[in-house]
């Protein structure tokens, strides 16, 4: 079994979570992979799951996230026009690697709360 630290190096990458912070990075990247877990959406969803993120800005990160095969774009070439999003086994594997992140989130949400709110009143 090797470990992260015996994996670094590869490909330009410092180590493995080098590798997996390319290609998440961003604040929308984790959140729309986490919500096509459950399978493939349409832009508008994605849009109303991921709340706050500017058109533009979603726009490009469902680009990045295609470009680095962890999500496929199906346009059905109908009129109106309907496109959906979903993962690939390569997206499945990295969005299964979140959920213990998200769990982590959600076992902490009221001190991360309140240490935010304290940070954010500091001069």
């Amino acid at each position: 079994m090797t470990t992260p630290h015996e994996t670094c190096g590869t490909g330009g990458f410092s180590c493995g979570l080098d590798a997996t912070l390319r290609i998440i990075s961003g604040k929308w990247k984790p959140l729309v992979l986490f919500f096509l877990r459950d399978g493939p959406k349409r832009y508008g969803e994605l849009k109303r799951l991921t709340q706050g993120v500017s058109n533009k800005v979603l726009i490009q990160q469902l680009k990045d996230l295609e470009a680095d095969h962890v999500l496929v774009r199906t346009d059905y070439k109908e009129v109106p026009p309907r496109v959906d999003y979903a993962l690939t086994p390569l997206g499945r594997s990295l969005a299964d690697a979140i959920v213990p992140l998200c769990t982590w989130g959600t076992e902490h949400m009221a001190e991360m709360a309140s240490i935010f709110a304290k940070r954010d009143t500091l001069p």
